[in-house]
Order: C-alpha cells, then sequence, then structure tokens
C-alpha cells in the first residue's frame, strides 16, 4: 500500500469516527428535563356604569297566507321576541324616566317590479311575554290596517309611524327586574288583485327613554 493511500484511509476512519460521536451527542441530548412556569393574572371588575338596551331574537320573518277572503289577501306571522334589557342600579336612572320600545316599517318591495304594497296594510297585536313582577309594563294596543274599519280609536293606519309595542312607566321603579320580552302578531292585508310574487318590507323596531 502506498503512503498516500494510507493516508487516505486513515481520514475516511476519522471523518466515519467524527459522525459516529455526532450521533451519540444527540442521543444524550434528548433526555427530557422538565420545568414549569405558573401564569397569573389579575383582572379588575368593570366598574363602567350600566346601560338600556334592545335586541331583538331574529332578523328575519315570514308571513304565510292565512284567512284571505273574496276581496281581502291576509299573510300572516310573528314578529321574533323582542327583549329589553337594563343594567343600570336605580340611582343612575334620572327621576321620571321611562322607556317605550315602538316600531315602524318601510312600504313591501316586489322582487320582479310589482307595484309596492304600502307599510299601511302591516298592522300588528302586541303581546306582552315577560313584564316583570311590578306591572309596570305595558304592551301597546293593536294597529290594524288600512283596509280595515278601526278597533281603537284612529288605529287603522298600519306600522307607518313609531307604533307602540311596550312601554315602562317608570324606569327606575322596575330597574331592578332588568329584562322584559314581548312580541307581536303580524297581519298584512292586501286587496285580492295584489301582484303575485315575492315582497319584502323592514320593520325597524327602537327603543326611547
Amino acid at each position: 500500500m502506498s503512503k498516500s493511500g494510507f493516508v487516505a484511509r486513515c481520514a475516511a476512519v476519522t471523518v466515519g469516527s467524527m459522525l459516529l460521536a455526532g450521533v451519540a451527542g444527540i442521543a444524550m441530548a434528548a433526555e427530557p428535563d422538565d420545568a414549569g412556569v405558573d401564569v397569573n393574572v389579575s383582572i379588575a371588575e368593570i366598574n363602567e356604569p350600566g346601560v338600556l338596551a334592545l335586541s331583538v331574537a331574529a332578523t328575519t320573518t315570514t308571513l304565510t297566507e292565512e284567512g284571505s277572503t273574496a276581496t281581502v289577501r291576509q299573510f300572516t306571522g310573528t314578529l321574533p321576541t323582542v327583549t329589553v334589557t337594563d343594567t343600570r342600579t336605580a340611582d343612575e336612572i334620572p327621576d321620571d324616566a321611562f322607556w317605550s320600545v315602538v316600531g315602524s316599517s318601510t312600504d313591501f318591495t316586489g322582487d320582479a317590479g310589482q307595484p309596492t304594497i304600502g307599510a299601511g296594510h302591516l298592522g300588528w297585536a302586541p303581546n306582552l311575554i315577560d313584564g316583570g313582577e311590578s306591572g309596570q309594563v305595558a304592551e301597546g294596543g293593536e294597529v290594524v290596517t288600512v283596509l280595515d274599519d278601526e278597533t281603537l280609536p284612529g288605529n287603522n293606519v298600519g306600522l307607518v309611524d313609531q307604533e307602540l309595542l311596550a312601554m315602562a312607566f317608570d324606569s327606575g321603579d322596575i330597574a331592578a327586574e332588568g329584562q322584559w320580552t314581548a312580541n307581536a302578531s303580524l297581519f298584512l292585508r292586501t286587496p285580492a288583485t295584489v301582484a303575485a310574487g315575492d315582497y319584502t318590507a323592514r320593520l325597524t323596531l327602537s327603543l326611547f327613554e
């Protein structure tokens, strides 16, 4: 064997030994050595004033035909449950304050260019679901349509302009009750000659105090 061949063979053995040593070192480092860290946090109580707020259980409702006659077509449904929540203390409420929820509708617009159906053709009969134990929350009166005879003085106008769904007589007296709910029976009445098609209107509910 030449001297150069011996040197080359020795170099190969040396590199191989280094590689084996590296593998052995990795295996030893893989042994776990656990340590734990406790994570602490302090969350301060929110001291913001309470609020009077309105929410509605759903954003859509559908009317279906029921009780039509030869001259008037009627479509009925239910307003999704409306909830009024008051998280204020009595001290945060002005004296003699009271709240009310009112509703008004746009005209019904057809999906294919049909003539609109005026908001005066949509009526409701409010229903108080939970008025609390005080008896100081009341539902609004029925509002019938422009095709109806009035059932209360001047109420055959439809949901054109902020008709009352529910109200509280004294916000401070009932603040501790915290929450009240109401809905309404809805009815759309149109002439029998109304154009066929799908129609949509937007009924806006507002809370005032």
